[in-house]
């Protein structure tokens, strides 16, 4: 099965290892993996500060640049949500439309092309320790994935999974959210890490990069001893 990444903004300039995490795994599953160049930003950044003309531009380029794809798997709930919004984004363009639903068609995060696709649950990682699941607004909200991460953390050997209290709460996160809202932001983000502190996590666990530097960022700062992990590389884990 031939599989094109699509790596996201904050994984090649921040999160390489959750890229490598990625490819590994897929490769590990029987994927033949592409990595199209000519990718770019989705344009969410741009899109949700109302900058529609200029995010348009960088989703004609995505969808140049995977125009050829079979499938396109990203590590991230929020960017795959995006390219699920194209086709009422481009609702009514005579040249792009139909793009835009082609590549929305194909589009898959990472957990729901290895549940629904690849139909597999457990992909032979091991990871001891105590873990909490973080669900990002995006991905359960926008794109409407709940159950894929879940089953594949269940199989991940030696890791106790517990539920995190007030999950469906943002960790304040929310792109530019975060630098406009400052004060705001950082309220919520440190009840993420009293919920998170509350069942004695070693790990927390998320699935969008976005969520992941806000939080680890804040335990970073605030001394925690929780490491954060993506789910890839969770998932690519192996003892």
């Amino acid at each position: 099965m031939k599989v094109s990444l699509f790596v996201t903004c904050l994984i090649d300039l921040f999160y390489t290892n959750v890229g490598k995490a990625t490819v590994e795994l897929l490769e590990r599953l029987g994927c033949e993996i592409d990595f199209p160049e000519a990718q770019t930003c989705c344009g969410q950044p741009a899109y949700n500060s109302g900058y529609i003309k200029d995010a348009k531009e960088a989703m004609k380029q995505m969808m140049r640049a995977f125009a050829d794809a079979d499938y396109v798997v990203t590590p991230s709930g929020s960017c795959a949500a995006m390219l699920k919004e194209y086709p009422h984004i481009f609702r009514g363009d005579p040249e792009w439309e139909e793009e835009a639903k082609r590549l929305a068609a194909k589009t898959y995060e990472l957990t729901q092309f290895l549940v629904n696709v690849l139909r597999v649950e457990d992909v032979g990682a091991s990871l001891p320790g105590r873990a909490t699941y973080h669900t990002s607004c995006h991905m359960t909200r926008l794109l409407g994935e709940k159950e894929a991460p879940l089953r594949l953390l269940e199989h991940v050997k030696g890791l106790e999974l517990v539920p995190l209290p007030n999950a469906h709460q943002c960790c304040g996160f929310g792109g530019t959210f975060s630098v406009k809202m400052g004060p705001i932001s950082e309220q919520m983000v440190d009840e993420k890490i009293e919920h998170i502190e509350e069942v004695k996590a070693d790990y927390l666990i998320g699935a969008d990069c976005g969520c992941l530097m806000n939080i680890g960022g804040r335990i970073g700062r605030v001394g925690k001893p929780i490491r954060v992990m993506h789910i890839a590389e969770v998932l690519n884990h192996r003892n």
